[in-house]
């Protein structure tokens, strides 16, 4: 097994580097070929969803359908394939990020009843509650 950087996956995604596209390509086909799993960490998916909505400018469902073949991609390993699809349904459904949800689900696996957050595009969301900033006095 393999791990693998977000830019591997950004230069795999976007091929906007000829060379570095082509040497990622090689390493996929030789990965194929020679049955060895390339492991992506939760982390990585998460800085690639960054990557791709504010370098790249992508659009939310087109981040959805990239990550959603990744996911289903037998090559890639990961921590949790069905905890990060429980993300992604989130993120497809609701105003919050990726990471943020990612986060949402890892925290109630490992036994938390919600998780808090400042964020209001979460507002909503299954597993999570909002706080609310006191006014400045």
């Amino acid at each position: 097994m393999i791990g693998i950087d977000t830019n591997v996956l950004v230069r795999y995604l976007t091929q906007d580097d000829p060379d570095q596209a082509q040497v990622v390509d090689d390493l996929i086909a030789k990965s194929i070929r020679e049955s060895v799993v390339l492991h992506v960490d939760d982390v990585v998916l998460c800085e690639l969803v960054w990557v791709l909505r504010g370098a790249y400018r992508f659009k939310k469902s087109t981040i959805a359908t990239a990550l959603d073949k990744i996911l289903s991609t037998a090559l890639f390993s990961f921590d949790d394939r069905d905890l990060l699809r429980q993300a992604l349904d989130a993120y497809r459904d609701h105003g919050g990020d990726f990471a943020d949800y990612a986060i949402g689900a890892r925290n109630a696996k490992s036994g938390c009843d919600v998780t808090v957050t400042f964020d209001r595009g979460l507002r909503g969301s299954e597993g999570f509650l909002v706080l609310q900033s006191h006014p400045v006095s």
